[in-house]
């Protein structure tokens, strides 16, 4: 029933659509027009990927942070490893350009050597003031000296803040308003205001600025991504439409294909405009997705044209059995790759929410695209000519698919044994599997800004901030003296972990009180004694500046304070063992009845969303299984049918994730989307080969031998074609600048590899091996008899 009316409503639709060609062309017309019209409203993001839910126990707590403290990620650093610093031309000059960055009002403030304060202790109105720690601009190499020798050995406050006292590196801190962090105004600052005057210092002093700080990683690591769409592009262009050309020889048929795409990738910009999401790393991608997954979509229909123009050599009919006998297959096909991005949309996660809608909207649309515009462009040509239908008949297609045919009659066991060897082994290869959660180790390693982030993990012990929150429960509770030494107890251990930097607290400041209170001397940098601690802080009360310094430690009301650190970029399982030992240590130092203390920052957001990611790749991909389950049942409902179509394509994800495991591949962000994409692409020529198979279940009276190599010699080669574009497709990401990209590429197309060989080799072979089983209602009404000799040749 369900048959008949399929059939019935593809012959209506072909009618339909070579019946009204012009109105059809005027409307994709009209569509493409509106959707370019939408991509002015394109934004790149300016805010860091967040893939958490917003209702996640650890985004709550990171949300509470920046409403109690402010943006964290908000300071660029600029560093200078050079002893010509230390003369009177080249220091005032990097004086100069700390005055230089202050003036932009996109920047709060800086803290550099122009404008240190010392805090001092005022004998007479007994309060602490705040003195320049520069009085007047040094003119010889003496003044210098000094100022340095003071700096490194009576300042310890701002010992690997300002200066590391072992290697003499200079630093300069540039606070950016935390209202731009998350906008278009902050690129524009670092990209056109802050590199242009690095630059003009760098040419004039002929040192090296090292740059980096979360601020400038976020706008370098864009600018790439952008840099990059316009190359993947032309790259997915050039190389499909290569390999298409090899194929079918036919300028004709490779410019018609372009054109679809090219109308597809507008259409994929357009969507992003009209629906108003940012263009993120992975919403970059869908663009050349789009390509890649449009023109397996022309291959299978252009070749079935000519196919049927080489049998009958009526273009009419020709057009009118591609829609109807191909429509159906590739609906079903782009459904189920659709559905594969679509079990993105599940998730909480926002990021991989909109590149679900906007990925799978985009795989119907040029599916549409498909359908429409090829059949109508053809029928206003001639009938391609003898040339064009050559490759119909390559010798080499002939052999690989004999060779094929001659593997799936003799070698079923063999089959067999090698699917199961590679299934033992790529389980062994999973277990082998990690999980990474950094947030720098896909970004590109041969740029600047990356080797810049190394050179201040090595000079200030990372750039990636982490921030411990203690609320004291009580108003003013966090300067009382037994609060103080919990939190410098805390401090200590976080100092002793060599990944992290040395933390910057409430504590600091008030050490810094007691060495101002004794005239600054360095041995008196430590926590008051109890005795001491009633005099030094009736002084700090005394003192606007000192109020002033405390806000950037304490909130308002004295009862939350942040202890703030910054991580190297540590393996995933390193970074959890850190977590593990601060919370051990915080349970023991603050009492959960009198504190409520929790760890937090972006480099403790993104390894968290990255394993909330991994437990929602195993909901999305069960889900697309599912999906898939359901389109088998409705193609045959028989569920031995479903477990036969989805062996061939999950054998394929195995021995991906096992080879991610040998290579040491990790599990990130960019390498999760590959199963469920892998997946949904890959089902593909299961459901062409099925869909083939059959209709020749009905021709041959269900003789499931002949039906089998039948279905493999006519879907065979449109089978290899598609999977050799998407295979060179996919790799075209190997080009990118970013590891994740690259992994995403390569993985990809390997496991469309390996999936074309499951679907016809391994897939055919299981038909056959179980066609007594499989057999449904009607094959057991009517006896089968094979009437196909061993040997015999297929038409």
């Amino acid at each position: 029933m369900v048959t008949k009316i399929t059939k019935g409503f593809w012959a209506k639709t072909a009618n339909i659509i070579l019946r009204n060609r012009i109105i059809i062309l005027l409307i994709i017309t009209g569509i493409t027009i509106f959707l370019a019209l939408q991509w002015d409203k394109m934004r790149f993001s300016s805010s860091q990927a967040n893939l958490l839910p917003d209702h996640h126990e650890v985004n709550v707590q990171y949300q509470s942070f920046l409403k109690t403290f402010g943006e964290e990620g908000n300071i660029v650093v600029l560093a200078i490893k050079d002893s010509s610093l230390f003369t009177p031309e080249k220091f005032n000059r990097w004086n100069k350009l700390s005055k230089q960055l202050d003036a932009f009002p996109e920047v709060d403030f800086v803290l550099s050597t122009d404008n240190l304060q010392e805090l001092v202790k005022d004998s007479l109105k007994q309060e602490f003031v705040l003195k320049p720690f520069i009085q007047e601009e040094p003119k010889t190499k003496t003044q210098i000296d000094s100022l340095a020798s003071h700096l490194f050995n009576d300042l310890p406050f701002y010992e690997d803040l300002l200066y590391n006292k072992q290697t003499k590196t200079i630093r300069t801190l540039v606070y950016l308003d935390k209202d731009i962090i998350n906008t278009s105004a902050r690129k524009d600052f670092i990209l056109e205001d802050l590199q242009s005057l690095i630059e003009v210092f760098e040419e004039e002093t002929e040192m090296n600025v090292y740059v980096s700080g979360m601020p400038y990683i976020r706008t370098m690591n864009s600018q790439s991504i952008i840099n990059e769409i316009s190359k993947f592009i032309l790259a997915a262009l050039g190389v499909t439409s290569l390999i298409f050309f090899l194929f079918f020889r036919s300028f004709r048929a490779t410019f018609i294909s372009m054109c679809v795409v090219i109308i597809g990738v507008m259409w994929a910009f357009g969507i992003l405009g009209l629906l108003q999401y940012e263009i993120t790393v992975l919403t970059a991608l869908i663009p050349p997705l789009i390509i890649v997954i449009g023109i397996p979509n022309c291959i299978f229909l252009i070749n079935k044209y000519q196919q049927e123009v080489k049998k009958h050599g009526n273009q009419a009919l020709s057009l009118q059995r591609v829609i109807s006998k191909i429509g159906n297959a590739t609906l079903m096909t782009n459904i189920t790759t659709a559905s594969g991005f679509a079990t993105f949309i599940i998730t909480d996660s926002q990021l991989l929410k909109e590149f679900g809608i906007v990925a799978s909207i985009n795989i119907i649309g040029i599916f549409v695209l498909s359908l429409l515009v090829i059949p109508i462009v053809y029928s206003f040509m001639p009938l391609p000519k003898t040339k064009h239908l050559k490759h119909l008949n390559k010798k080499w297609i002939d052999g690989f698919v004999n060779w094929m045919e001659h593997i799936v009659r003799e070698k079923r066991i063999s089959v067999y044994v090698v699917s199961i060897v590679l299934l033992v082994v790529s389980i062994i290869g999973i277990y082998q599997i990690d999980i990474s959660g950094s947030p720098i180790e896909d970004m590109p390693k041969n740029a600047e800004f990356f080797q810049d982030i190394r050179f201040f993990e090595e000079e200030f012990d990372g750039i990636m901030p982490v921030e411990i929150v203690v609320d004291t429960k009580r108003k003013n509770g966090v300067l009382k003296a037994p609060t103080l030494k919990k939190i410098d107890e805390l401090s200590q251990v976080v100092h002793e972990i060599p990944e992290l930097s040395r933390p910057v607290s409430v504590v600091d400041l008030v050490k810094y009180s007691k060495q101002a209170f004794y005239n600054g001397i360095p041995k008196y940098y430590q926590l008051p004694t109890s005795q001491e601690n009633t005099f030094i802080m009736d002084v700090a009360r005394k003192s606007a500046d000192n109020g002033n310094l405390l806000k950037s430690f304490v909130d308002s009301t004295g009862q939350t304070a942040r202890i703030t650190t910054f991580m190297k970029d540590v393996k995933t399982d390193r970074m959890e063992a850190i977590e593990a030992k601060l919370q051990e240590n915080i349970s023991k130092i603050f009492p959960s009845d009198r504190f409520n203390v929790y760890m937090t920052g972006s480099a403790l957001i993104f390894l968290k969303g990255t394993k909330y990611l991994v437990n929602n790749l195993i909901l999305s991909l069960a889900l697309a299984i599912g999906l898939i389950a359901l389109f088998m049942a409705y193609l045959f409902r028989s569920f031995r049918m479903i477990i036969i179509s989805l062996i061939p394509n999950l054998l394929p994800l195995v021995i991906t994730a096992g080879l991610m495991g040998y290579v040491g591949v990790p599990i990130k962000p960019s390498t999760i989307l590959v199963f469920s994409i892998a997946f949904g692409i890959s089902v593909d020529d299961t459901i062409h080969f099925l869909a083939k198979y059959r209709q020749e279940l009905t021709a041959n009276q269900w003789r499931i031998k002949k039906s089998v190599y039948a279905a493999l010699r006519e879907t065979g080669v449109s089978m290899f074609y598609t999977s050799i574009v998407l295979f060179f497709g996919f790799s075209v990401f190997a080009i990118s600048s970013f590891g994740g990209t690259v992994a995403l590429g390569t993985l990809v197309s390997a496991t469309l590899l390996f999936a074309m060989l499951s679907n016809l080799i391994l897939l055919p072979s299981l038909l056959l091996s179980l066609e007594r089983n499989i057999a449904n209602k009607k094959v057991l009404k009517e006896p089968q008899i094979d009437i196909l000799p061993k040997n015999e040749e297929l038409e």
